[in-house]
């Protein structure tokens, strides 16, 4: 049970996490930034990076383990697998954004830098897909969506 507890809160603060630094990234988005500033949304990536990667270990372990629910609630549930689906979207989408800081980011740090609408796009729609997974995560945990 406490190791359920802890797994579900590595959970959630990662989920807080995750959107925290996608909401940082996108109000300090602007249409030209210098390199000083394109290393601190790299650096805010950073630390989506890593909370990504924690929620998704918390993730799997609540899933694989059995440590909460048996794990064909989840491997049986339709609504899990759409939720699955939109995170690796989420991360999929993030890989441009990730890509164009660390690139930016070197060289003269007050170069002005044109930050390209895919960018912008990129951020929005993670952010939009992340609003739709705590929805799903709430009908799935009242037994929705389960087909076994």
């Amino acid at each position: 049970m406490t190791l359920e507890i802890f797994l579900r809160y590595i959970h959630f603060i990662s989920i807080f996490t995750i959107f925290s630094a996608l909401v940082s990234e996108h109000l300090l988005l602007k249409e030209e930034l210098v390199r000083k500033e394109i290393g601190l949304l790299a650096r805010i990536d950073a630390v989506y990076g890593i909370a990504a990667l924690t929620l998704l270990c918390a993730g799997l372990t609540l899933w694989l383990s059995g440590a909460g629910k048996p794990t064909v609630f989840y491997t049986k549930n339709w609504i899990f697998h759409t939720k699955i689906t939109l995170f690796i979207l989420v991360g999929l989408l993030s890989i441009h954004p990730t890509i164009f800081f660390i690139k930016q980011r070197k060289g003269n740090a007050d170069d002005l830098v044109q930050i390209p609408a895919s960018v912008f796009w990129s951020l929005r729609l993670e952010l939009l897909l992340l609003l739709i997974i705590p929805l799903l995560a709430g009908l799935m945990a009242k037994g929705i969506g389960f087909f076994g």
